[in-house]
């Protein structure tokens, strides 16, 4: 029904080692969640009752939904969009374009077929739902109904990472759009929120929002009232929403396939009989006639001492159009901002307890994923176009080729580098990081905050050249580029939301550790496996190694000591040691993975055979 796309993906999925990986190692991370949860409504060391019981399963039911629901947005929107630009990237789209295959068995194949991992993860986590309504606290509904959620979201997300993918010609414009239309729609949900009101107030505006948002839709799920909803269900009316969403977007990825493909390609009339210009020139003229017949066309441009760096800054290496991905950013980076500094300035002279992270945290993350997706793809582009084989066998030093590629990710993403370094500035004017005296001036509160700006501002800082050398790392080390881009977004994310769900138990607790020392060491050695098998899995080193344990421990010791430094209070302590950590750990990472690439090139690309000759 939908095309051999779709049937080889169903095929040769099951026979990929990833397929029996990840479902391992979602299992693993639902058991910690599990023995996490236990610990939190009732511990080891008595008998549970069984209110205590149904509390357990309440709450880790809710853990559940949410994280798997992250996990999907997020995934579901690249495997989508990066199966498309791949086969761009390496020519071979074109193909599938003069195949006898129908315009919707293009575009339906790779879609469901980039799908079907991530359908297969949904699918193994609804018996581990269902087993917990043997506890208590849930209700069979609950799990149909928070199924649906998460399979619409998925589909949903899908189609926009697919759509967006046809559309733009390059790999990077395609994963930044997809990721900043994902923010896009869940910070406009909000927004329909906060403005509804005020157009027609006779309308259920919260019923409309838990429509269009996932979180919303999934909160309605867990928090249903108690004589039930007296209509449509939310899930079912999110769901139906999506599929709407979907029958529109694939709609016009199949109405647009071949009107944006293929992109760029300029249509040459074919020469029609005509007399030999070259017949009656003299050789002199001949020459010149040669010359200017193989030149590019335009004006001649001066290359600089470092043809990379001047490729990066001086040509649309990653497409045309680059504003729009800008504009993209800005848009999503002002609704972030509208909501988060609201929060600064509540009803009563109130704050949040850390008011700061309100802003500072999904700008970051949003920073660290489109910053490390244009250093993955400035490799991969360039391996799949078949340049980069090229390249390397050039008089190109592996310097030039390293910091043309690291300054080129610079300066095409300074307009994501600098926001959250403002934003930062921002928060120290406000007095954000630190109390200041009521009535104090904003010269008083920079000075108050000078500290943890210096702290938070070089934090920043090392994450962000972290996530750049990561992506050229990885990059280079893997010849398969989906699974390269795949490796380095998903280090970026998980990085970010395994932070949180660390920072969600310590809060759910009471800022207790104590209570929770054995989840957090299971957390700490998935994410020091994950991180050694994406730095090093085939080409292990005692740095790496070493780095892959240091990040880790550094990210969590940083976040312990916020949120549990002072128990009783909504202050941490003097942030200048998690800075130290933080950048002693990732600074030797960073390290760790730009030496090899630039005293031993070869040997850090596997490209020398020399270890097989002894």
């Amino acid at each position: 029904m939908f095309g051999p796309i779709f049937m080889r993906e169903l095929v040769t999925v099951p026979r990929r080692t990833t397929h029996y990986t990840a479902r391992a190692a979602l299992l693993g991370l639902l058991g910690i969640l599990g023995a996490t949860a236990w610990q939190a409504t009732v511990g080891f060391t008595r008998d549970a009752t069984l209110g205590e019981t149904a509390r357990f399963g309440q709450l880790l039911f809710q853990i559940v939904v949410y994280v798997q629901l992250l996990l999907l947005i997020f995934f579901a929107a690249l495997s989508a969009a990066s199966a498309v630009s791949q086969e761009k990237d390496r020519r071979t789209f074109i193909l599938l374009l003069i195949t006898d295959m129908r315009d919707y068995e293009i575009v339906l194949g790779k879609l469901l077929g980039s799908l079907l991992p991530i359908t297969a993860l949904l699918i193994i986590t609804v018996p581990v739902l269902s087993l917990l309504l043997l506890l208590g606290g849930t209700d069979p509904r609950q799990v149909i109904e928070g199924t649906a959620v998460m399979l619409m979201t998925a589909c949903a997300a899908g189609s926009l990472g697919g759509l967006v993918a046809l559309w733009r010609e390059r790999t990077f414009q395609a994963l930044a759009l997809s990721v900043l239309a994902i923010a896009l729609c869940l910070s406009l949900s909000q927004v329909v929120a906060a403005v509804g009101p005020l157009i027609a107030e006779s309308v259920d505006w919260g019923l409309v929002q838990m429509w269009i948002d996932p979180f919303q839709a999934m909160r309605a799920v867990l928090d249903p009232p108690a004589s039930g909803w007296p209509g449509l269900p939310p899930a079912y009316g999110f769901s139906l929403a999506m599929v709407g969403v979907c029958v529109l977007v694939n709609g016009v990825g199949i109405w647009k396939l071949r009107k944006w493909n293929p992109s760029g390609e300029p249509i040459m009339q074919r020469e029609g009989p005509q007399a030999d210009p070259e017949a009656e020139m003299t050789p002199e003229q001949l020459k010149e006639f040669r010359s200017k017949a193989h030149a590019a066309p335009g004006t001649v441009r001066e290359v600089w001492g470092n043809p990379v760096l001047w490729r990066e800054i001086c040509t649309l290496a990653y497409g045309r159009r680059p504003l729009l991905v800008k504009f993209a950013f800005g848009l999503v980076l002002a609704l972030i901002l509208y909501f988060a500094i609201d929060s600064l300035h509540q009803p009563g002279g109130g704050r949040p307890a850390y008011a700061a992270a309100y802003g500072l945290v999904p700008v970051v993350v949003l920073s660290l994923l489109l910053v490390s997706a244009q250093a993955v793809t400035s490799v991969t582009s360039e391996r799949d176009g078949g340049a980069l084989d090229v390249l390397l066998v050039t008089d190109v030093s592996p310097y030039e080729f390293v910091f043309g590629k690291l300054l080129g990710v610079i300066y095409n993403t300074k307009e994501y580098l600098i926001p959250p370094l403002l934003l930062a500035g921002f928060y120290a004017v406000e007095g954000a990081f630190t109390k200041s005296p009521p009535g104090a001036g904003w010269a008083d509160k920079l000075t108050a905050n000078a500290g943890p700006l210096v702290a938070v501002l070089g934090a920043i800082v090392i994450l962000l050249c972290f996530v750049m050398v990561l992506g050229l790392h990885v990059a280079l080390r893997l010849t398969n580029s989906r699974l390269a881009i795949v490796n380095t977004l998903g280090t970026v994310f998980f990085l970010s939301v395994g932070t949180l769900i660390c920072i969600y138990l310590i809060v759910i607790n009471g800022g207790s550790f104590a209570n929770q020392w054995l989840s957090f060491v299971a957390f700490l050695v998935l994410g020091i496996g994950g991180l050694l098998w994406v730095l090093s899995a085939d080409r292990p080193s005692p740095a790496l190694t070493l780095g892959s344990v240091l990040c880790p421990l550094a990210m969590f010791y940083c976040v312990t000591n916020i949120l549990i430094a002072k128990p009783g209070t909504d202050e941490s302590a003097d942030p200048l040691v998690p800075f130290v950590a933080l950048a002693a750990a990732f600074g030797f990472t960073i390290s760790a993975m730009l030496v090899p690439l630039l005293s031993e090139f070869d040997v850090a690309l596997g490209r020398t055979t020399a270890a097989y000759e002894e």
